[in-house]
């Protein structure tokens, strides 16, 4: 439990005195953002503004998670690094199309089959290794089965796994990314959705089947539950410090380096700690602007006609005249709602089976 704290507090502080550190170098290098000239024109203003700053959400993530290991002389487990390699994994690729924005001048960074390739990469490779690495109990970080706030009986097969988890870690990337057009916007809606991620770890580490002989149908049956909640600690402080920064007006936007990083992240606790159903909810947020965008693009193509003024949501109600501060807490709150509901039937399912 000391390690949990002690990887947020250490994220929170490298993230809160690291950013402003990036927003100097960033400037001084002109690595600023470019903003799409068919986007809201509101966002004119912004152009120029530092981003790649997910760099630092990374790094202060990795070293957290690093200085609690070693200062509680504990070894990492094979589910947190995989964890990590797959933020960092996505988040290299992000910060690729980032730098090709800003060197290039080209304000879609990287050619879409590049982009698919490096993500495919990162993420069939964390699938494939999420289902090595057995303990001593015989369970790997991830499990076949398809899970919901623990594993169903149903079994993919380990084939039909790769690609389930390819879907899950694609969507919430991608989920995260689009939810990253305001400032703070997807940030402080982190930071909601991977403190539940801590609260999960540390339950299920508290209700750990390894723990009761008797393996009660209560009991979970993750493989390193407490670690997964350090590294969930790790993200939560890092998006803590970054957020004082990158709130409105955002000196620094975090660019697909951390939304992809970010998504990577909550599709790799969610495959880890065996909730890949509930972590629709969790980040209910990011599914709700990712449907925004289905619905928006599948209307148009059928009727020529649009259901929003503009995709993604949040861009809709800009453009319907709401202050984009008044948008961005407004769905922090949607996004807290999904949490507490989605921790909710979390806790009931393990109420109901005992």
């Amino acid at each position: 439990m000391r390690a949990v704290l002690l990887s947020g507090a250490i994220a929170l502080v490298l993230s809160l005195i690291g950013t402003p550190l990036a927003i100097r170098i960033l400037v001084k290098r002109g690595y600023g953002q470019l903003i799409r000239d068919d986007g809201p024109q509101g966002h004119h203003s912004k152009r120029g503004t530092p981003t790649m700053g997910g760099a630092v959400i990374i790094l202060a993530a990795l070293i957290g998670y690093a200085g609690a290991k070693a200062i509680t002389l504990e070894r990492p487990s094979a589910s947190a690094i995989l964890v990590l390699y797959l933020m960092a994994g996505l988040g290299l690729v992000g910060f690729v199309d980032d730098f090709i924005k800003i060197v290039k001048q080209r304000s879609l960074g990287l050619r879409a089959k590049a982009k698919l390739a490096g993500q495919s990469f990162v993420g069939i490779s964390f699938a494939i290794l999420a289902l090595q690495f057995e303990n001593d109990r015989g369970f790997s970080p991830a499990s076949t089965h398809l899970s919901f706030v623990t594993d169903t009986a149903l079994d993919l097969t380990p084939v039909v796994f790769v690609i389930w988890a390819y879907i899950l870690i694609a969507g919430h990337s991608n989920g995260v990314n689009l939810t990253d057009g305001l400032d703070g916007l997807a940030t402080g809606a982190s930071v909601i959705v991977f403190g539940a991620y801590t609260f999960i770890g540390v339950w299920q580490h508290g209700q750990s089947c390894a723990f009761d002989a008797s393996a009660s149908a209560a009991c979970y049956d993750v493989r390193d539950p407490l670690d997964l909640a350090i590294v969930a600690a790790a993200m939560m402080g890092s998006c803590f410090g970054f957020l004082w920064w990158n709130t409105s007006p955002a000196k620094i936007f975090m660019g697909d380096t951390g939304s992809l990083a970010l998504g990577g992240a909550l599709a790799g606790l969610a495959i880890c700690t065996q909730t890949e159903l509930l972590s629709a909810l969790i980040g209910g947020l990011f599914l709700i602007i990712s449907l925004s965008v289905i619905i928006q693009v599948g209307f148009f193509k059928m009727t020529g006609k649009r259901v929003f003024r503009m995709a993604p949501l949040q861009h809709h109600f800009e453009l319907k005249g709401w202050p984009e501060v008044l948008i961005v807490v407004r769905f922090w709150i949607i996004a807290g709602l999904c949490v507490i509901l989605a921790i909710g039937i979390f806790y009931a399912g393990w109420v109901t089976a005992k």
